[in-house]
């Protein structure tokens, strides 16, 4: 099933207590692509400036990543600038240059039209609210937001939410978003307006996936070298969404196995900076670290509690 991704592309520069890269590979529909091209095949819609590498581009196309919908437009590509500190949970933005980001309409290829799975990557809600306008008859739509979209765009945000089916966020958003402290309350907030699911990301305490009906907690993978935590959003965001496409059906099942291939992704794209993890990691590794996952949770049913 093919799998469509809306959002940025671009170079970033990271400094964490374990090292500093500069205009690195990054952007929202880079590291979502990169992850969800190990399960299905992936779309990308974005924009980049005219001194964005050609090698990062071929480095998609080799992942079998369709890049028709990206365009060169005159001028720099956006460019972020972070800080994390030892905690790693959360970074210190030093700089944003949107550059050719600032103008980008998103403009859907006739093929990417009949995506079935949609992801809307971290921009203005006005401009996820016209990819959906543009995809015909997607089986789920995802949306990924962030403080800065709910505090200045609140209300086009809120209309957003109400033409998706899965919204993506952290505990700090979910919480803002919906005024509730407690994490519970703010998902049933969440999903009365308007999506069906919601998934908040914890970190390194792992992710939540919350249904009307249904709740799903998903651990991280405790990892020893965690270097870089850019990105691991977005990639958790890959694994879960591939992982729905290529099972071409959304239930309980496919749901719990998609949180736990999102938090097996994430897990490798924190142990080296960028997108370098990535690139090396195979579909075996990918396996093993699912059945480490499988392993970590595992438990026996509960027996007598009288001795």
């Amino acid at each position: 099933m093919s799998l469509l991704v809306v959002g940025s592309v671009a170079l970033d520069s990271v400094e964490t207590p374990f090292g500093l890269k500069e205009d690195v590979l990054g952007g929202s529909a880079t590291y979502f692509s990169t992850s969800a091209s190990f399960f299905a095949p992936t779309q990308v819609v974005a924009v980049v400036g005219e001194d964005f590498p050609q090698a990062h581009l071929d480095f998609l196309k080799a992942r079998g990543v369709d890049l028709e919908g990206v365009t060169r437009e005159k001028g720099r590509t956006f460019r972020w600038k972070g800080r994390y500190g030892f905690q790693l949970n959360e970074a210190e933005t030093l700089d944003t240059q949107l550059n050719v980001f600032q103008s980008f309409s998103p403009r859907l290829p006739e093929k990417y039209r009949d995506a079935q799975y949609v992801f809307l990557g971290n921009i203005h809600p006005e401009l996820q609210s016209q990819v959906v306008d543009q995809v015909k008859a997607p089986k789920l739509v995802a949306a990924d937001t962030m403080n800065f979209w709910i505090n200045g765009s609140r209300p086009a945000l809120l209309k957003t939410l109400k033409r998706v089916n899965l919204l993506f966020v952290n505990d700090g958003e979910a919480r803002q978003l919906t005024g509730e402290h407690n994490i519970v309350r703010a998902a049933r907030a969440i999903l009365d307006m308007g999506p069906q699911r919601v998934v908040i990301k914890r970190g390194e305490y792992g992710a939540l996936l919350f249904e009307k009906e249904h709740t799903f907690a998903c651990p991280a993978m405790p990892i020893a070298d965690v270097f870089d935590p850019t990105g691991a959003g977005d990639t958790f965001a890959g694994g879960f969404m591939g992982t729905l496409a290529i099972a071409s059906q959304v239930n309980t099942e496919t749901l719990r196995r998609a949180m736990v291939m999102g938090s097996v992704m994430a897990s490798f794209t924190v142990e080296k900076f960028s997108l370098e993890r990535l690139r090396e990691v195979t579909r075996s590794e990918i396996r093993a670290r699912f059945s480490d996952f499988k392993r970590l949770t595992h438990f026996e049913d509960l027996g007598p509690l009288e001795g």
